[in-house]
């Protein structure tokens, strides 16, 4: 199923969703009011599904609503995207060249992207990352819950997703996995929308 950006529906979101994503929506304002650069790094334990997602549909809806934001990701351990993340965004939309096997980095790039992304498992503190002026959005609940400081970053922000590995090898895998994409992309189109 692709994901057409135009037919996004923000106004499903809860106010109670919302509301986890206004700390975030205040964090890219007040760099863009005061012409800071932008920096957003979300991380998930092995940034191999959430994370990797967010760190996408940030840089699809960045460039959308035109705020010149950085987009990255990271985990706290390293292991590798998950092929099911890169087919489900192979469904949305993006062309995908793969380099590598064990770890591989995937450029991805769409019409409705500016520039091609790379996305890789690593650690959010690795060397593509950047190490200070950033804000760390944590996408799942065990980095959120065992990684309570992390080094560098301006301010930490959950903002938590539901795992979508749970449906691995089932009838609702691939279901599920763009279920879990198109919903973090609605809230990060609806975060960017926001910013004036």
């Amino acid at each position: 199923m692709k994901l057409v950006i135009d037919d996004i529906k923000t106004a499903a979101i809860t106010a109670c969703r919302k509301a986890t994503l206004q700390p975030l929506v205040d964090y890219i304002q007040a760099k863009t009011d005061d012409g800071s650069e932008l920096n957003l790094n979300f991380i998930c334990t092995h940034n191999s599904r959430r994370s990797q997602f967010a760190q996408v549909w940030s840089a699809a809806a960045a460039d959308y609503f035109n705020v010149n934001a950085n987009s990255f990701s990271g985990g706290i351990e390293v292991t590798a995207c998950n092929e099911r993340t890169i087919a489900s965004l192979k469904r949305s939309g993006f062309q995908v060249k793969t380099r590598g096997s064990e770890n591989p980095h995937y450029e991805l790039s769409a019409d409705f992207i500016k520039r091609p992304l790379t996305v890789f498992s690593k650690m959010f503190d690795d060397k593509t990352n950047p190490t200070t002026n950033f804000a760390a959005i944590m996408t799942c609940s065990h980095a959120d819950e065992n990684c309570p400081y992390i080094l560098g970053s301006d301010e930490r922000i959950p903002v938590r997703y539901n795992d979508p590995k749970r449906f691995d090898n089932t009838d609702m895998e691939e279901q599920m996995y763009d279920q879990c994409s198109n919903e973090i992309a609605t809230e990060l189109f609806y975060v960017f929308s926001q910013i004036k």
